[in-house]
């Protein structure tokens, strides 16, 4: 008896490469200029996604929402394992706080026959960890959060293992279930060469649109439909066409949606400036550096 199971996954900037340079005057993240990754604990979340495809067959879809950009992470995730990849993008999503994030999100998983949702414990450019929880509420099914690791799965039910910090603790659940998974799980497999040199060319309906519109920039609207559908239809046949679905696929209440579903306002973005009183100078000697220590000891900076 096979398992389906969705992983949520989403597209972040690589916060290990944040420096002075990519820092707005207002104190926020420049994200144009930081590298788009894989969130790394939905990578965690892929791999138990893919070692439940391994042990009991079933399929492993993955869903992102975002900009078309977020393309690339879906093909990663082919590249793992994955047998299904769907995009929700729509401009209407722009703004969605965690509350119209997991509401776009549940009215997606909805549209899946699932078993098992799993999705990292949190994103590393927001670190809330609240989409999961929150999905699980609005899809009313049985939330495991922290797990790290699958412990046993038979008869529908699921026995996992909650990281508590200072502890870990066994619970077990009848599916459906979401899990979210901790970076203390098996790290994700690298890709397999074969599964890119095949999933290399899949592709979104809008990206074959604009590769359409840059090879034939004179075409009319209608011809490059038309064109699109062909070559759509032509990918999803080879199994390489990258599901993409908008908010009126999903038939998403857009009052739940965007900046009109996002109870979260941000009022005030505050820059804090680290300014020293004073200066010293330390003389580059082993007794210099010994009084610098004493020092700081002293001052109960350092014990």
């Amino acid at each position: 008896m096979g398992y389906n199971c969705v992983v949520l996954a989403k597209q972040v900037p690589d916060t290990q490469r944040i420096t002075g340079q990519v820092m707005n005057d207002d104190g926020t993240v420049n994200r144009a200029a930081l590298p788009a990754i894989f969130n790394p604990e939905d990578l965690n979340a892929l791999e138990m996604a893919l070692q439940i495809k391994d042990r009991f067959g079933g399929r492993v879809t993955v869903i992102t929402m975002g900009l078309p950009a977020a393309t690339k992470l879906l093909r990663d995730a082919l590249y793992r394992g994955a047998d299904d990849a769907i995009l929700v993008t729509d401009q209407r999503c722009a703004a969605s706080d965690t509350l119209a994030t997991s509401y776009i999100l549940s009215c997606a998983v909805r549209k899946l026959d699932y078993d098992i949702v799993l999705c990292g414990r949190q994103a590393i450019d927001g670190d809330t960890a609240q989409v999961g929880p929150q999905l699980a509420e609005k899809l009313g099914i049985t939330q495991i959060t922290y797990a790290e690791a699958m412990e046993a799965l038979e008869d529908r039910k699921i026995t996992a293992r909650r990281n508590l910090g200072n502890g870990w603790q066994l619970v077990r659940s009848e599916l459906p279930v979401l899990l979210t998974v901790t970076g203390d799980a098996p790290e994700s497999r690298v890709p397999a060469a074969r599964r890119m040199m095949k999933y290399k060319n899949a592709r979104t309906a809008i990206e074959i649109e604009r590769s359409i519109r840059a090879a034939n920039p004179a075409a009319t609207d209608s011809a490059v439909k038309s064109m699109v559908k062909e070559q759509a239809d032509a990918l999803a046949q080879r199994g390489l066409l990258i599901q993409q679905w908008d908010l009126t696929y999903l038939n998403a209440d857009l009052t739940w949606c965007g900046r009109n579903g996002s109870p979260t306002k941000v009022h005030r973005i505050q820059s804090v400036v680290l300014a020293a009183k004073e200066s010293k100078d330390i003389a580059p000697t082993d007794e210099g550096i010994a009084a610098m220590i004493h020092e700081l000891i002293q001052d109960k900076i350092i014990a």
